[in-house]
């Protein structure tokens, strides 16, 4: 799902509000979760799962295309954990399908 997906199931679930009002819900909630990670937080939605970020160290990759040794500089990255009714649910259409 894309984020125009996303907020054409919003405005069929809630048809009491325009597709501009659901899209600025949707931007809010997204920019939210990203100036909290940037400020170094965590994002929890209970039942969905957790945003944070993680340390990744300087190292020397390699070029895909010439085999040459490249410096990656180290930096932040953003990091999901899954929360446990959203593990569930998935492991139980699984379960059914068998």
């Amino acid at each position: 799902m894309i984020r125009s997906e996303l907020v054409q199931k919003l405005c069929t679930d809630f048809p009491d509000l325009t597709q501009r009002e659901v899209e600025g819900v949707v931007s809010a909630i997204f920019d939210s979760i990203t100036d909290q990670l940037a400020k170094g937080g965590r994002v929890e939605l209970r039942g969905f799962g957790a945003f944070s970020t993680r340390n990744r160290d300087a190292r020397v990759g390699r070029n895909p295309r010439t085999g040459e040794s490249v410096s990656v500089d180290a930096k932040r990255v953003p990091y999901f954990k899954p929360g446990k009714e959203m593990r569930e649910r998935l492991n139980l259409q699984e379960v059914t399908a068998e």
